[in-house]
């Protein structure tokens, strides 16, 4: 079990990031959030089993089709507070 926070930054507001975000995390199976920063960046915040955290990851590099992905930084996120599901805000 693991826990990270993720910024994805490039073109991911406005286009669904989000809501793509939830709908992968909670087919994963993962607890914990995706929401809008006031700087253009998207926060995703992921706990669970190793494999589908990585696999969220992976898949935050790409996003929906209409965003552009510039980057994504990840840090370890251990002692985050993760409210079971996933929600996006």
């Amino acid at each position: 079990m693991q826990c990270k926070r993720a910024w994805v930054s490039g073109q991911v507001q406005g286009v669904s990031f989000r809501a793509f975000t939830r709908i992968h995390a909670v087919r994963l199976e993962l607890d914990g959030h995706a929401i809008n920063l006031p700087d253009g960046r998207v926060e995703v915040l992921a706990r669970g089993e190793d494999e589908a955290v990585a696999a969220l990851l992976r898949w935050l590099q790409v996003g929906p089709p209409a965003a552009r992905v510039d980057a994504v930084h990840v840090e370890d996120a251990g002692g985050a507070d993760c409210p079971p599901g996933f929600r996006v805000g």
